[in-house]
């Protein structure tokens, strides 16, 4: 795996999900999934999420739609969490997720949407304190 990938991949990641949080990822890091951890910094984060060929924003909604529409819900809310770098809004997350609902299903929008409203509560919180 390229280490240019890799070392874009980590600058990527850090810049759309923040420094604590893949300061946590790391700290419970093993020899297990190390392997794992290169290939989604290069793969994803080095080339997909490091492409300036869309915008982190659009790019946010996609990921966000995908996700819901292939039901991988455990995902949603570190991306929502994201959108707070990448620029995308609660409307934005709004309509990708009604676009989910035309194509993909009801239920795996309105389960996103509930997810997306639990996480953005919780963001909301966290500035009061």
């Amino acid at each position: 795996m390229s280490d240019d990938r890799i070392t874009r991949g980590d600058a990527t990641r850090r810049a759309v999900l923040g420094d604590a949080h893949v300061d946590r990822a790391a700290a419970g890091q093993t020899d297990l999934d190390a392997p794992f951890t290169d290939l989604i910094t290069a793969s994803a984060w080095g080339t997909v999420w490091a492409s300036d060929r869309i915008t982190r924003r659009e790019r946010s909604m996609l990921t966000l739609a995908l996700l819901a529409a292939t039901g991988n819900f455990e995902e949603i809310p570190m991306h929502i969490r994201a959108t707070a770098r990448t620029g995308a809004s609660k409307t934005d997350v709004l309509e990708a997720f009604q676009h989910v609902a035309i194509y993909a299903g009801v239920p795996r929008a309105n389960h996103a949407l509930k997810l997306a409203k639990q996480t953005y509560a919780e963001m909301e919180a966290d500035t009061d304190e």
